[in-house]
Order: C-alpha cells, then structure tokens, then sequence
C-alpha cells in the first residue's frame, strides 16, 4: 500500500473466457490521481477490466503497469497497491451487517485501517451514515460511498469502484463524481478507476475508456430449413 496516487498504463491487456473474449486489446494511461472512467452496457466487460487492473483477474494477453509494478509477474504488489471498494458480484458489502459491524470487519482485515481512518473516509465522500442502519437499507449512493470509503480507509494507491451510475436518478449522478473527485484530492491522493454506464462530466484528470458490449453466447444450433437451403 501506498498511501499516494499510483499511475496505470495498459497495453494490449486481453481476458478470454471458455466463450471467447472478455475484452480485449486494451490500451489506456491513467496518471497518478488521475480518474478512469470504463463506462458501457452490462457484457461489456468493464468489471472484469477494472478487476484486472486490480490484479484481481488474470491477463490472457497484454500487460499492465500498476505504480512500477507489472502484472502478471508482480500481481501481489499490485493487489496490495489497489483497493476495491465494489465490483459485484465478487466484490461488495454484505447488505444484512449494519454499518458498525462493516466498519469494525474492515478494521480487521484492512491493512493499517482504524476507527479514525474510516470517520475521515466518511467525511471525505460525505457521508455520516448511522451505525445501526442496515446496508440494504441505505439509500443508493450513501451504500456506494460507504463501499468507496471503506476501501478509502486503506489509503491505497488507487481505487476500483464499479457501477457508479447504475440505478441511480440522473439527479444523483452529479453528488456520487464530485466525491470520487474528491477521493482523488484526499490526503497525497489517489487514483480512482470507476465503472459507469455513461461517461461522467468533463474533469481534469478524467481518462474515459469505452467498452462495446460484447455477445459470449454460443451460435444458435441450425434448423432443419437451413440444413436443406444449404444442401440444395
């Protein structure tokens, strides 16, 4: 972990599945306290880029560079390097823990991670959430922004965060950037590598990164009538 801002350079990173491509022939330069914003449909295999870019999912092809550390061969710095605050399903928050008991399971397994840490995290994104309060039964963005400081706690290099925008009113949008922009500003800051479906606002910093969606379903079986138009 390092506590400042780490950049993130990709070169033809590839993930094929028993289906075919994930996604594939990435290229992107993400500088230090820069934001990444992967946004396009579900299929389109942002969360799998974004856990790859964590070290979380291995490359099929390609490289990428994490704050001097390349993956594959040095994927346990960049793991350590990244945090993920949520990439569901594999990552996210358990919604039947109320937010005390979150908090106090990430001061166990977070590396350095303290009560203090995670009240100046919430002040960070803006949020001042009641522990008593059940995940699942926060209001949407303050269960992302919880997710966000959670991970924010660690003070890691950067920071994974994926479905910014999805189920979100668009007049919701606006409060959940300006916090990752602010995550970005905190303390010696940090890189942020968002998953969206639209591309957020212009910012400063802002590397946008498009993803078409991708069909991984096998081709249909042939019909009889096709069989015989192609015998005839």
């Amino acid at each position: 972990m390092t506590g400042a801002g780490v950049d993130v350079i990709a070169r033809g990173a590839s993930v094929h599945g028993p289906r075919g491509p994930v996604f594939e022939g990435v290229d992107l330069d993400v500088p230090a306290g820069g934001l990444l914003a992967v946004h396009g449909p579900a299929g389109s295999g942002r969360t799998s880029l974004l856990l790859a870019l964590a070290g979380r999912m291995r490359l099929s092809g390609g490289a990428v560079r994490v704050g001097g550390y390349v993956l594959p061969a040095e994927g346990r710095r960049v793991r350590a390097a990244v945090a993920v605050a949520r990439a569901a399903p594999a990552v996210a928050l358990e919604g039947r823990l109320r937010v005390q008991e979150v908090m106090a399971e990430r001061r166990l397994t977070g590396a350095g991670v303290t009560e203090r840490r995670i009240r100046e995290a919430f002040e960070t994104v803006g949020i001042g959430p009641r522990g008593t309060e059940l995940v699942e039964d926060l209001d949407p963005v303050d269960a992302l922004l919880l997710a966000t400081a959670l991970a924010l706690a660690e003070r890691p290099g950067a920071l994974v965060v994926d479905d910014v925008d999805d189920g979100l009113p668009p007049e919701a949008h606006g409060r959940v950037w300006q916090a990752l922009d602010q995550v970005r500003n905190a303390g010696p800051g940090h890189t942020v590598l968002a998953g969206c479906l639209r591309t957020p606002p212009p910012t400063p910093g802002l590397v946008a990164l498009s993803l078409p969606r991708r069909s991984r379903d096998r081709l249909p079986a042939r019909t009889a009538a096709t069989r015989e138009d192609t015998d005839a």
